[in-house]
C-alpha cells in the first residue's frame, strides 16, 4: 500500500495480482499458501465517494473477513502512506512490514464517521484500548513506522522501499513450513482472538447509519471537499 497523503487528493489503495473483492473465499484459499498485499498491481482507488459506496454496499467488510479468514499466511507490505480502508485491510492480515518512511492515518471520524468494516476489534487485539482509542479518535494524527512498530500494529520496520523484499523474505519462511500445521495454527490463534468479535459486529452498520444522518457529517465531508477545518457541533 503506497502513495501520497494528502488530504486533498485522492488515495489509492494498491492490491497484488487481483482484487480479492472479485475472488469467492474458496477461490481466496486456493491462491497459495502465502499471499502478500503490496503497493503494486490492481490499483484500487479510494476516494471519499467510493469509501461510502464500499460502506454502504458492504464491501469492505466482506473484504477484510475473506483475508482474515484465508487459511494462507497473510502479509502487508506497506510504503508511503496506509489510510482509512487501508489500515482496515493491514489489520485484517496476519503480518505487516512497513517501511521507516510510510505512515498510517484512519481519518474516518473526522469527516463525522465511524470506523468500520470490524477493524476496531482487530486494531483492540494488536494494540490495545488506549493505543486503538488514540488511532481511531485522533483522526488527523499520523502514525509514523516506528510508533507503529512499538504500538505493535506493525511486526517488522525496513529500510525505504524494501518492505516487499522483508515480506517476501517473510513469506519464504512461512512457505517452508508444513502447511497443514501452519493453517491449523492460525485457524486456532484467530478463533481464540477474534472469538467476541462478531458480537460487535452489528454495530458497524448501525453506527455508521446513525453516523450519516447527523450534521457533523455533512460538516466534516464539507471541509474535506473545501479544504477546510470542520467546526463540529455535536449534533
Amino acid at each position: 500500500m503506497s502513495g501520497h497523503d494528502d488530504d486533498h487528493t485522492h488515495h489509492h489503495l494498491h492490491i497484488k495480482d487481483n482484487d480479492p473483492s472479485e475472488l469467492s473465499e474458496t477461490e481466496l484459499r486456493e491462491r497459495a499458501r502465502e499471499s502478500i498485499l503490496t503497493e503494486k498491481g490492481y490499483v484500487y482507488p479510494a476516494s471519499l465517494d467510493l469509501l461510502i459506496e464500499l460502506y454502504e454496499k458492504k464491501i469492505g467488510p466482506r473484504l477484510t473477513r475473506a483475508w482474515q479468514d484465508m487459511e494462507q499466511v497473510t502479509i502487508g507490505a506497506i510504503e508511503g502512506f496506509c489510510v482509512g480502508g487501508g489500515v482496515a485491510l493491514a489489520v485484517a492480515l496476519d503480518f505487516r512490514v512497513m517501511a521507516r518512511d510510510a505512515h498510517l492515518r484512519v481519518p474516518e471520524v473526522a469527516l463525522g464517521m465511524n470506523m468500520s468494516w470490524q477493524s476496531v476489534p482487530r486494531m483492540l487485539h494488536l494494540m490495545g484500548p488506549a493505543r486503538t482509542k488514540q488511532a481511531v479518535i485522533l483522526a488527523d494524527d499520523r502514525i509514523s513506522a516506528d510508533d507503529a512498530y512499538q504500538w505493535g500494529l506493525v511486526e517488522q520496520v525496513t529500510d525505504p522501499g524494501k518492505s516487499y523484499a522483508a515480506a517476501m523474505a517473510l513469506a519464504t519462511k512461512v512457505a517452508a513450513q508444513p502447511p497443514i500445521s501452519v493453517a491449523m495454527t492460525k485457524l486456532t490463534v484467530n478463533r481464540l482472538a477474534h472469538a467476541l468479535d462478531d458480537l460487535a459486529s452489528h454495530m458497524d452498520l448501525d453506527q455508521f447509519a446513525l453516523a450519516s444522518l447527523t450534521e457533523d457529517h455533512k460538516e466534516g465531508v464539507e471541509a474535506f471537499l473545501a479544504r477546510r477545518k470542520p467546526r463540529f457541533r455535536g449534533r
